[in-house]
């Protein structure tokens, strides 16, 4: 297991520009809110941010139910993105959830579905997750609780002191293995999981995210532009269970084709060649 350095049971900071704060606690931007005493007995504390909630689907109607129910309160908006489902998603996501937000993608792949989700949110942050049932929505309030305390993107890792993962084959684990050592050279850090797409960022940050792919790798390419941006970024501790039901639609070696090549396109200094670069 890789033993990221911690910091009161939390990993610290993955990435910082130069001259951020101590280990840990970013450098607060000149347009970041400051903290105020309260002073009088009418004074209020700020408003809490409001989180969008991004859930890609594509027939997951037997898992979709267990996945809307537990979201945790914190989550202001449920967005499903339908892949154009053949059985009852969507009909049994708003049976399960009367409130969610039901979109339509307008082509094929989970990253697609992903961006037409991410301009339909509303909230300050966005958290995405899958549909299948192998990422716990319990875990939306750790990643909520350091996009308060200053970072920019916040993403779940299955390989540090409190993640792991029941799902994982041997051949899977390698291959993130190996694209997560391709990426820390290339880009100059230290995460500790590549390939996982439990994530959460700050929705005004959308635009320097610039996601454009339409694969499983969109995630790689999102972390790229955040790194290159100077966004502030850190991992938190996810279990991956099971997907509940049905078969995976990741394919291991097509799909980290996909990754191998988003990471050396996007590296710092080149210019990136992705297909879906100049698209929508």
């Amino acid at each position: 297991m890789n033993n990221a350095p911690q910091l009161n049971d939390h990993p610290v900071l993955a990435h910082q520009p130069d001259g951020g704060g101590p280990a840990g606690h970013p450098a607060r931007r000149s347009t970041a809110p400051s903290p105020h005493p309260l002073r009088r007995a009418e004074d209020r504390p700020p408003p809490r941010a409001t989180v969008s909630l991004v859930v890609p689907a594509r027939n997951e109607a037997r898992n979709i139910p267990w996945v809307l129910e537990q979201i945790p309160d914190c989550v202001d908006e449920v967005i499903l993105v339908d892949g154009d489902s053949s059985d009852a998603t969507v009909p049994m996501a708003t049976h399960c959830l009367p409130t969610v937000r039901n979109i339509q993608q307008s082509g094929p792949g989970k990253g697609n579905a992903q961006r037409a989700g991410f301009r339909a949110a509303t909230g300050d942050y966005v958290v995405m997750m899958d549909a299948d049932g192998s990422m716990s929505p319990g875990e939306i309030p750790h990643y909520v609780h350091f996009l308060d305390n200053g970072f920019d993107l916040v993403k779940g890792s299955r390989f540090i002191a409190g993640g792991g993962s029941l799902d994982i084959t041997p051949f899977r684990q390698l291959g993130n293995r190996v694209l997560l050592a391709a990426f820390n050279q290339l880009y100059g850090t230290n995460l500790t999981d590549l390939c996982y797409g439990f994530l959460a960022f700050r929705r005004s940050f959308l635009d320097l995210l610039d996601p454009r792919a339409d694969g499983f790798e969109m995630e790689t390419e999102m972390l790229a532009h955040a790194l290159k941006a100077g966004l502030r970024i850190t991992e938190v501790p996810s279990l991956e269970l099971p997907r509940r039901s049905g078969s995976s639609n990741l394919h291991a070696i097509s799909d980290g084709s996909r990754v191998l090549h988003t990471l050396f396109s996007e590296r710092p200094g080149a210019q990136s060649t992705h297909p879906g670069r100049n698209s929508e």
